[in-house]
């Protein structure tokens, strides 16, 4: 099971490299297609689990994503009314009452709870999911977005081999029961030292200027504590809609939304640090 997962993520962090390198449009597309993924898996945990969500709405809901893509190549007028602020509160205007009239008119089909579901997949995947596009396209974006996997990875290896050679206390047993207050406790931590020591190699090769190091050390410290709510807050859907997995994409590690489930709460944490703090 080790070695499966181990295999699993080195895939993974290849295809992760090629693609964050290969620019801001191919990682806008990318998290597109991973935000249709996980989606999808949300979608299938929930009608397995009996109810039914509006699904077109989510698969469109994604879209977004794309468009922030251009964020930071040369807009037309037209471009810039799409990316303002007014269109974005106008699409979620829409998709309430997009909902609402599926709830009104297929009232035999569709009901208030899985009309809600839908709205909390939206923002769950498709909305937390666009940070990551939003930090690509901050200036030194490049080198940012790292902050965020590196948060999200570091956090839970350490926390699993923390858990697996030191775990002794339960930490929520009736969410999940495999994690444990050592492993919580190391995934802290070796965020905390992961982020210091990428902020080191950061402002010794000139990269983006200098940035003082506890702003590295604080970013790990959060990342290492809310990658971890991301991850148990996954947990408690999963034990709400009774499945162990979102999906099989990933041997040992389960579907999209399992892998992504703690860089959903990074992502925004990392932006938002960086847009209001440095």
């Amino acid at each position: 099971m080790l070695k499966t997962r181990v295999v699993s993520a080195l895939i993974a962090v290849i295809i992760l490299i090629a693609v964050v390198c290969s620019g801001q449009i191919i990682l806008g597309i990318s998290v597109f297609f991973v935000s249709l993924l996980a989606m999808y898996e949300y979608f299938k945990s929930l009608r397995n689990a009996g109810y039914r969500p509006v699904r077109a709405v989510g698969y469109i809901s994604c879209a977004g994503i794309l468009l922030l893509c251009f964020d930071r190549v040369p807009k037309t007028l037209f471009l810039e009314q799409i990316l303002s602020f007014k269109t974005l509160i106008f699409a979620v205007f829409i998709m309430i009452v997009a909902l609402f009239s599926f709830s009104i008119f297929l009232h035999s089909k569709y009901n208030i709870v899985d009309i809600s579901l839908t709205f909390f997949g939206v923002f769950y995947i498709a909305f937390l999911l666009s940070f990551i596009v939003f930090t690509r396209n901050l200036n030194n974006g490049f080198f940012f977005v790292w902050l965020i996997f590196i948060g999200a990875f570091s956090t839970d290896t350490m926390a699993y081999f923390a858990g697996r050679f030191f775990g002794k206390h339960k930490l929520m047993p009736a969410i999940s029961p495999k994690k444990t207050v050592e492993g919580a406790i190391g995934g802290v931590i070796g965020c905390a030292l992961t982020s210091l020591l990428y902020g080191l190699y950061l402002n010794k090769s000139g990269s983006i200027g200098f940035i003082p190091y506890y702003h590295f050390l604080l970013m790990g410290i959060l990342c290492g504590i809310i990658s971890q709510v991301g991850d148990w807050a996954a947990s408690a859907i999963k034990r709400f809609v009774k499945v162990k997995d979102f999906g099989n994409i990933m041997p040992g590690h389960g579907g999209a939304l399992d892998r992504f489930d703690s860089i959903l709460f990074t992502a925004p944490v990392v932006y938002f640090y960086l847009s209001w703090i440095i």
